[in-house]
């Protein structure tokens, strides 16, 4: 087979600049059918696209932008305008392809018929400019071999992708994941190569930043929860009630009885700088360095409570019926 013909790739992104030439750079030697698909940039991404021969899609202002939606609008015009593409590479506009990693992964599903998803090492470009571009950078050293899900980088076989009708492209986030689950309740396998993807360049320099990438990230454990908590897998439930423990719960009832009773129930806050420790302790003897051993665990159990705010997002909306808007973080 001629992997020019069957492999495409959909390239979704909002004014990433340079990035964005970086990102079609890196793809063109390797695939010759690239769609970008514009969630309303307000710079010249989509001329830079163009002017890329690069063929692009711009999402109608009037309905709200998700990563899901951009996706499987790029998805559909694709396989409309190339009914012969069988597998999509999907990345980020602020991403760039390693060189090897296209071959590999396209190798791998066609020798492996049962998998529907591929992916593998995605690591931050500049994790010494920042602790949180460090902390993505951890985030992304998932483990290789068989796995639940993938990010936003990955291979994706086109039939097993239609008969889950794509990403959900109602998740403001946690779209990635939620496809897994749907294609293993089909019977598909997702697989993480011990192999280089993508660099990616989070650019996260504030504490606010970090605060609602977290926040966005407790909202799509909450809405992957609501839609999925009942399966036997109870798909996102331990991560859901970890949030709202150590997150809501926990803190709540201490000040309540701080309050009430006696402030020396305050001691209670203890419990946080010990698992902190805990983890640390944990990350460490997982050859994590010392730094980033504690420093992930900080974001860990500090993160339980932007997390925290994010179901709460969540539970607010769907009470109300109000539709689900974007938590941006860059």
């Amino acid at each position: 087979m001629n992997k020019r013909i069957i492999v495409g790739a959909v390239i979704i992104g909002r004014n990433e600049g340079q990035r964005l030439i970086n990102c079609i750079e890196s793809l063109k030697s390797d695939i010759q059918h690239i769609i970008y698909v514009d969630s309303g940039s307000s710079d010249n991404s989509l001329q830079e696209a163009l002017d890329r021969n690069v063929n692009c899609v711009s999402l109608d202002l009037n309905t709200p932008f998700t990563a899901a939606r951009a996706r499987n609008a790029g998805a559909q015009y694709l396989v409309d305008k190339c009914p012969e593409i069988e597998f999509i590479q999907f990345i980020d506009g602020d991403c760039v392809v390693q060189a090897g990693w296209v071959d590999m992964a396209y190798q791998y599903l066609l020798d492996n018929v049962d998998y529907a998803v591929a992916c593998g090492r995605r690591r931050e470009r500049f994790p010494e400019h920042s602790i949180y571009n460090q902390l993505c950078d951890i985030e992304w050293n998932t483990p290789i071999g068989e796995a639940k899900s993938c990010g936003g980088d990955a291979l994706i076989r086109v039939s097993a992708f239609t008969q889950v009708g794509g990403y959900n492209s109602v998740l403001i986030a946690g779209e990635e994941p939620e496809m897994c689950f749907r294609l293993r309740e089909k019977g598909w396998k997702i697989v993480r190569l011990d192999s280089e993807m993508t660099l990616h360049d989070a650019a996260m320099t504030r504490v606010s930043q970090w605060w609602n990438r977290a926040k966005r990230a407790g909202f799509a454990y909450a809405h992957g929860y609501f839609l999925h908590g009942q399966s036997t897998e109870k798909y996102n439930y331990k991560a859901t009630k970890s949030i709202l423990l150590w997150g809501g719960v926990f803190p709540l009832t201490i000040i309540l009885l701080a309050l009430l009773l006696t402030p020396f129930f305050l001691l209670l806050f203890c419990f946080y700088p010990l698992q902190i420790f805990r983890l640390s302790i944990k990350n460490i003897s997982h050859n994590m360095s010392i730094i980033n051993g504690v420093s992930y665990a900080v974001s860990n159990v500090c993160g339980k409570f932007p997390q925290f705010m994010g179901v709460m997002r969540f539970a607010k909306n769907h009470l109300l019926g109000r539709k689900s808007s974007l938590i941006e973080y860059k």
